[in-house]
């Protein structure tokens, strides 16, 4: 039966142990003490805690209640606990425990726990690859202002490293990249860091850092260093405008003389040893016509001395043939003792008129003038004879 139907409640109190008045009306809101007190003993009957009561049936024992709360709170605290010494490692990270301050181990991927407060850790990433910039004005080696923008590229190669043994490793980076950047720059000029030189410098400056860091054992490797395009101050880029274009107008006329050079001196050295070789043929010629001429002599004395009279007579002949086969006159004699009448033969119109016919008509004059000639030496052969027979 409903506590509120009629003689339903003999004692006339409702639910939160308030007695009703006589007009139905209620004494006031809910006793908090009351609800406070039930849920008390519902979580000492929870726990273990018992109740303790007066002769009376008196309220709830204090050392039950406060042994709850206790039970409670150690539960809470072992929760959050366990929820943070608990922690897992992706594949691409990396772990470093520390016991009461000092190097413990380094975790890798998978599923974890350490004993805080006692224990600490520190987890990073290992395998991303992180940049830096740096931008500045730097003073080059023949003592001119640019500005150098530079990237960083690095990674994280000993956690055990960058954890402990620097308090901030990336600072220190920051700070190393400054010096070697501004030790290249230092000792280069100005249109090398402006132009070509910049892939040098890139490399000399990453070989420089890393030696820094490997020196301060920051466990941070140096992947790549990238020198973007150096500019002059904002102040000076016109004159640094004017230098660079004058410098590739040398450039270009440069590489002109080069190609003239390159065409003519060839064509000049084919000449020069073309002329060495003719050189060398005439030489050759001349010695070896000189040496037959000489051996010709010799064997000549040997037969004049055989026949006199008759070698004469032939060299004789043979000069006059000679000589009569480069000219373009010729005398013949009259056939009796006596006679001085000259005939004169113009072979050299006949030589000449042969050459605007022809190849054929100059053999032709060519054949005729050796019979002329060769007429003319019979002639003086027979006349010779003739004298020596008188």
């Amino acid at each position: 039966m409903a506590w509120n139907e009629p003689g339903g409640n003999s004692n006339n109190q409702d639910p939160w142990g308030g007695k009703r008045r006589n007009n139905g009306d209620r004494k006031g809101p809910p006793d908090l003490d009351e609800a406070f007190r039930k849920l008390q003993e519902s979580l000492n009957g929870l726990f273990g805690g018992g109740k303790k009561r007066g002769d009376e049936g008196g309220g709830p024992g204090k050392s039950g209640g406060f042994g709850g709360l206790l039970g409670i709170g150690l539960t809470v605290l072992a929760a959050v606990w366990l929820y943070s010494a608990v922690y897992v490692v992706d594949e691409q990270e990396q772990a470093v425990v520390l016991r009461f301050g000092k190097y413990y181990e380094t975790v890798g991927p998978g599923l974890n726990i350490y004993f805080p407060p006692i224990d600490r850790k520190y987890l990073e990433n290992v395998t991303r690859e992180r940049a830096y910039t740096k931008q500045g004005q730097m003073l080059t080696e023949d003592e001119n202002i640019v500005e150098v923008p530079l990237t960083v590229q690095y990674k994280i190669s000993n956690l055990q490293d960058f954890v402990l043994n620097v308090d901030q490793p990336e600072t220190s980076l920051q700070h190393a990249t400054d010096s070697a950047l501004r030790h290249v720059v230092g000792s280069t000029a100005m249109d090398q860091v402006l132009t070509e030189g910049r892939e040098l410098m890139a490399s000399e400056i990453k070989e420089r850092l890393q030696r820094f860091l490997d020196t301060y054992r920051t466990g941070i490797t140096v992947t790549q260093v990238n020198v973007q395009s150096a500019a002059a101050p904002r102040e000076v880029q016109e004159a640094f405008d004017d230098v660079i274009r004058a410098r590739e107008d040398e450039q270009r006329s440069r590489n002109q003389a080069e190609t003239y050079a390159n065409g003519v001196v060839p064509e000049a050295r084919g000449q020069a040893q073309r002329i060495l070789e003719d050189a060398n043929g005439y030489r050759d010629e001349t010695v070896s016509r000189a040496k037959g001429e000489a051996d010709r002599f010799t064997k000549l004395v040997a037969e004049y001395r055989k026949a006199p009279e008759v070698t004469r007579q032939r060299l004789y002949l043979d000069t006059m043939q000679e000589i009569f086969s480069n000219t373009s006159k010729v005398l013949v004699t009259g056939n009796k003792e006596g006679q001085n009448n000259l005939l004169y033969l113009p072979l050299d119109k006949m030589i000449d008129s042969g050459r605007s016919s022809g190849a054929s008509v100059t053999g032709a004059a060519a054949s005729s003038n050796e019979v002329n000639v060769r007429a003319a030496a019979d002639l003086q052969q027979q006349q010779a004879r003739t004298r020596e027979s008188r």
